[in-house]
């Protein structure tokens, strides 16, 4: 007798590199979508609009896909084999955050994700759709219901098994599919992720306000990054990995097993001089196939700016120079924020007094003056 397609899909999601597989009903309760209506109406979202405008798709998986039964949750591990918090103490080179290190898991899993759904959709002659983060769809409350993990107060899904190092995807099917039990809460009285922010982005447990974030700051703010974040950001030049690394529950993670998602030697720690000659050319040559592509040479080395401003390093002087002329207003700023923190007072001074009035920009020019 043929095993259950539940059986049969865990077996075949393990062949496919997924290291857990849990299924829930393709509905949230009412109070998870009043929870995110909360957090954007105190603001929380910053600039992030699509979670706005996609509130009521949002709120459970049935309100985007009515037709929807099932919610297939998988999580693909990317433990770090490193010490994450050790690269923070190299103020001469930038740190990626841990999972855009290798390549974009997007395209990993998602690829993986349609496989299995396929052969899903096959077994059960339902329809399908799969999504990795880029749906309205609230994949954590949803995992989390499945039974992967739970959401600790960093707000991020921790598992037993894998701590805080793991990608989910989601597969919604019209099929009626056996769930399995909700995961339980395991922070305690823990509040290590919490602590460790280093721009006081939690205003409670369970609540992240995306304005302090530096995964936010760095990642999705397309503008001038406020004076209040910059010294906190250290040489974080792509994300935040803090309140991950230091949960408790890392130290039962397994090993990451999908090669495709290994960490480049050349990332981990690069040089934030060779690092702020980046063009746009050689900006897309260095990421290609990678998630930092996606914001830019100019959002990026605005980012590599205020690293070299914390460095402490007056050899990256030369690298802030280089850049007062640089054709985006963004870059402009921070390399004029940079050389305020490495030149003597009274040399940035005299720079500032040949430099400022000649500066169109007027956001720009007010950095002369900070």
């Amino acid at each position: 007798m043929a095993e259950p397609v539940e059986t049969q899909l865990r077996q075949r999601a393990a062949e496919l590199g997924f290291c857990e597989l849990r299924i829930t009903v393709a509905r949230l309760p009412a109070e998870t979508g009043q929870r995110l209506r909360q957090a954007v109406g105190d603001g929380h979202h910053a600039s992030m609009d699509w979670l706005q405008t996609t509130l009521d798709r949002r709120s459970s998986p049935d309100a985007m896909w009515q037709d929807a039964k099932s919610c297939i949750m998988l999580a693909m591990s990317y433990t770090p084999e490193m010490d994450v918090m050790a690269r923070l103490q190299d103020r001469s080179t930038g740190v990626i955050s841990t999972y855009a290190l290798g390549r974009d898991y997007h395209d990993v899993v998602k690829g993986r994700l349609k496989t299995l759904a396929g052969w899903l959709a096959a077994q059960t002659g339902q329809d399908v759709k799969v999504f990795v983060d880029t749906a309205p769809l609230m994949e954590k409350p949803l995992a989390q219901r499945a039974g992967l993990g739970w959401q600790g107060k960093h707000t991020n899904l921790v598992s037993r098994e894998h701590g805080s190092w793991v990608f989910l995807g989601a597969i919604l099917s019209a099929a009626e599919l056996m769930p399995d039990v909700a995961e339980a809460d395991h922070c305690g009285s823990c509040t290590s992720c919490l602590d460790i922010c280093p721009t006081n982005a939690f205003p409670a447990p369970y609540r992240l306000d995306a304005r302090r974030c530096i995964s936010y700051l760095t990642i999705e703010h397309k503008g001038h990054i406020d004076l209040e974040f910059r010294k906190a950001m250290g040489n974080r030049i792509y994300g935040c990995d803090d309140c991950l690394a230091v949960c408790p529950w890392n130290k039962f993670a397994g090993d990451a097993h999908e090669a495709k998602l290994a960490a480049r030697a050349d990332l981990v720690s690069p040089s934030l001089a060779q690092l702020a000659e980046l063009d746009d050319q050689a900006f897309r040559t260095l990421f290609s196939g990678s998630p930092v592509k996606r914001i830019g040479r100019d959002r990026f080395v605005r980012n590599v700016m205020i690293a070299v401003g914390n460095s402490g390093d007056v050899n990256l002087i030369p690298c802030a120079r280089e850049l007062l002329d640089d054709a985006s207003a963004q870059v402009r700023a921070m390399a004029i924020w940079a050389l305020s923190r490495l030149l003597p007072s009274q040399e940035f001074a005299q720079l500032s007094a040949a430099r400022c009035e000649h500066e169109p920009d007027a956001d720009v020019r007010k950095e002369w003056n900070v």
